[in-house]
Formats: C-alpha cells, structure tokens, sequence
C-alpha cells in the first residue's frame, strides 16, 4: 500500500508539470496544415523526445549538471529564448503556413522535425519543472527501488498518456474551422510569449536571486 501511495504522489506531481492538456492547443495550431502522417510523426516524436529527455535526466541529470557546471536557472533562460523566437514565429502566421511544391515539402518535413522537438518535446512537454524534479526525486531515492521504480514507471505512464491525449484531443479544435485555428494560433503566440518570458525572468532570479 506504501509503495502505491508513493507511485501516486511521483505519478501526479509528474504529470502535472508535464501538463500534455496544456500542451495540445500548442500543437494543434503548430501542426495546422500537415498532412495526417506528418502530424502523426510530429506526435511520436515529441513523446519520445518527453519520455527520453525526461529518462534521461532521471538517470544522469544531477551528474551532468555537475560536470558542465550548469543550473536550472541557466536551462530556464535558454528555453524561455526558444519558446519566445516561436512565439514570434506564430503571431506573424509563419508557422502554419502550407506547403505545395516539392521544395516547399522538403522545407516542410524539415520544420515537422524541428517542432517535435522544440518547443513540443522541450519545453512544453519535458519542461524545466518536469525535468528538475525527475532529478530531484531520483537524487532523492538512494538506493529505495521502490521510489526509483516509481520514478520511472510515473515517466512512462505520462508518455504514454502524453500520446492519446495528442492523438485523440486534437478533434475538439476541429470543429473550429481553419479561420479558427488561425485565430487560435495567434492568441496561443501571444500567450506562449509571455511563458517565454517568465522563463527568463525565473531564470534570472534563480542566477541571482541567491548569493
């Protein structure tokens, strides 16, 4: 029962940073005008891109930092530069523009590529709360394998998870229309420019917020 209860508690404290229902708006309008295979491949990776960073991290995070001599703020900082560069992107339509000739499907697939992993695998998805805390509870757990098998068990849950709620929630923005989406789209730059920026703005009072 112990063992339960803890798997619940690292379970939603992951999923909740996660936060896939916060995420699909983003790649609803992100992925406006892809075909279905391509919007499929964009889904798979970026799950992939969550379950491994956030794997990763959870194993060899806290090593790493050390050797580089990186921070969480310094990671914040970074992401919050990314998010607002397509942020920009968004609220000039430039993300969702469509593709017809074959040179335009090659820059097409190559975009499809790049949003998988930024900003839907990171930051949205495996973002620096999700990414810390895996850390923490992993550094946390010492040799317990109870609370190390919880820690990835909850990482794989929320993957899995992650990909139905990509896959299946998307419906719900169909029946606003392409007019719709695009609106949305703008609305959702305004709103993931200010996400940007408050991670910018962590990031400096995490640098030097504290002596």
């Amino acid at each position: 029962m112990a063992a339960f209860l803890v798997y619940v508690a690292v379970f939603v404290t992951i999923f909740a940073l996660v936060d896939p229902l916060g995420a699909l708006p983003f790649f609803v309008s992100l992925t406006d005008g892809f075909s279905e295979a391509d919007r499929s491949i964009v889904r798979r990776r970026a799950v992939i891109v969550l379950g491994s960073v956030l794997g990763v991290f959870a194993l060899v995070g806290r090593f790493l930092f050390e050797a580089f001599g990186l921070t969480l703020a310094a990671f914040e900082i970074a992401g919050g530069i990314l998010l607002f560069i397509v942020a920009y992107d968004m609220l000039h339509g430039e993300v969702t523009r469509t593709k017809l000739t074959n040179e335009d499907r090659e820059e097409a697939a190559a975009r499809r590529d790049e949003i998988a992993v930024v900003p839907l695998g990171i930051p949205l998805l495996a973002g620096p709360g999700a990414i810390s805390t895996v850390m923490i509870y992993e550094g946390s757990a010492g040799d317990d394998p109870v609370m190390v098998a919880a820690v990835f068990l909850a990482i794989a849950v929320t993957t899995v998870l992650a990909f139905f709620i990509l896959r299946y929630g998307q419906k719900i923005f169909r029946y606003l229309g392409k007019t719709g989406i695009m609106a949305m789209t703008r609305v959702l730059g305004l709103l993931l420019a200010a996400v940007g920026v408050q991670f910018v703005v962590n990031g400096i009072f995490g640098a030097f917020g504290h002596p």
